[in-house]
């Protein structure tokens, strides 16, 4: 066999192979399937609305202010109750309240009572105060841990579109290449095996928009399931503009995170809640003195009026011994305010390295737009210097390839770089518990 035998031979195997496509359900799967579009404000909302924890946070701020109500009912007004008694006896006796023999006897009181002292009144309605606290807090960081889970949605959504468009941008310049080179080819100014190099380029990139696109996929499901809807989400475009610095320094950001972030006035709250539950627990040591009013009426018919009686008791009771009951209750409330401070304190001493993470990664990330960007416009000359070289036969097809795959890299690392930086800035207003840019559109409310 001849080298142009062998050469028709090679370039017929590459056409029948260059000819096979994917299926077209395959690349672009589900990506144009009409999903509601939502921007990242509208988003956080929805979020909040249906996230388990923001919900769990929120019942539980209810339940809270119904403790503290109660305590201050418990201190403010007394324990009411009222009843009334119908008994039939088989043979009558004597009804001391209609004075005769009946066999009904029936009876309607109304009993108030009211603790001085003890009970642990005064520590509930500390602890119920502390509840409170705790509540409130631990709802602004459960809510903006919902918001730092969905902006990572929103973003990865926007990022693996992007990637997706870098990818098939890459396959239609291996196509490209791969059309020219078998021009070549078969003029014989080039050998075939740079048909084969672009080939093999050309179905690396139809897998990388497969790989791209099953992301895209998974990550429109994952939106939509954190603003509530049982089928994906798609999000709708932001600028990319770089993020401005951030207006203040690491020492300000960890000070700040310090002094009042939801995680750690949560942790606080924990803390205070625990101290008052003990205390609480310990006022039961204290005698317990009580007032107890009664009226009642009593007959032989319904609705008595024959016989009416009042009464008034005051009562002390000094709690010696039960058991040991007491104290275990005290010594596990103690046990709990212990382990509520040491998570305090370690709640304080992390809040310094967490925000000194998500500060420095969004200082490199944004340093990375600025320098993806350079990269991206080199890349791009430097691909078109390499392709006007190999149309004139000055390059091979290797400094091409590199070139091309130079280009897409260099394209996926800004896009990396800019939902990075986005995504830094959403943790860092998490651990503050604040927006920064509040009227910036990189974080539109």
């Amino acid at each position: 066999m001849n080298r142009n035998t062998a050469t028709a031979v090679v370039m017929a195997a590459v056409m029948r192979v260059g000819a096979v496509a994917l299926p077209v359900e395959a690349i672009g799967q589900g990506i144009s399937d009409g999903a509601p579009l939502v921007n990242l404000a509208e988003a956080r909302r929805r979020s909040a609305s249906v996230d388990p924890n923001a919900v769990a946070a929120r019942s539980l701020m209810e339940t809270a202010a119904w403790q503290r109500r109660a305590a201050l009912a418990d201190i403010l007004t007394p324990n009411l109750t009222a009843g009334l008694n119908y008994t039939h006896f088989s043979d009558p006796f004597f009804n001391f309240g209609t004075g005769a023999i009946s066999p009904n006897a029936t009876s309607a009181t109304v009993q108030a009572s009211y603790v001085l002292l003890g009970a642990g009144k005064f520590g509930a309605l500390k602890s119920s105060r502390a509840a409170v606290q705790s509540a409130d807090a631990n709802e602004t960081a459960v809510r903006f841990r919902a918001a730092l889970e969905t902006d990572a949605a929103y973003f990865a959504v926007l990022a693996d579109r992007e990637l997706s468009r870098v990818a098939a941008d890459r396959r239609r310049r291996a196509e490209e290449q791969f059309g020219i080179a078998r021009v070549r080819v078969l003029a014989g100014e080039a050998i075939s095996s740079d048909s084969l190099q672009l080939l093999l380029e050309v179905n690396r990139a139809r897998l990388a928009i497969l790989s791209r696109d099953s992301a895209l996929v998974a990550s429109r499901l994952r939106l939509g399931r954190r603003i509530g809807l049982a089928g994906p989400a798609d999000a709708a475009p932001i600028d990319t503009v770089i993020p401005p610095p951030l207006p203040m320094s690491q020492e300000q950001a960890i000070a700040e995170v310090r002094a009042s972030g939801p995680d750690v006035e949560a942790a606080r709250a924990a803390e205070r809640g625990a101290s008052a539950v003990l205390g609480a627990e310990r006022e039961r040591y204290l005698p317990e003195i009580s007032v107890a009013a009664t009226t009642g009426a009593y007959d032989a018919e319904l609705f008595p009026s024959a016989l009416k009686r009042s009464q008034i008791a005051v009562n002390v009771a000094l709690p010696i011994w039960n058991g040991g009951q007491r104290e275990l209750t005290v010594a596990r409330a103690r046990a709990d305010r212990s382990n509520a401070k040491a998570v305090r304190a370690d709640s304080e001493r992390a809040a310094g390295e967490l925000m000194a993470q998500a500060y420095h990664g969004y200082l490199t990330s944004r340093a990375g737009i600025e320098l993806a960007l350079v990269g991206v416009a080199v890349s791009t000359e430097n691909y078109r210097v390499q392709r006007a070289r190999y149309r004139e036969g000055a390059t091979t097809i290797l400094d091409l390839m590199e070139a091309q795959v130079a280009l897409s890299e260099s394209e996926a690392t800004l896009v990396q770089a800019r939902y990075s930086t986005r995504l830094a800035l959403a943790q860092i207003e998490a651990l503050l518990g604040r927006r920064i840019f509040a009227a910036s559109s990189t974080n539109p409310e």
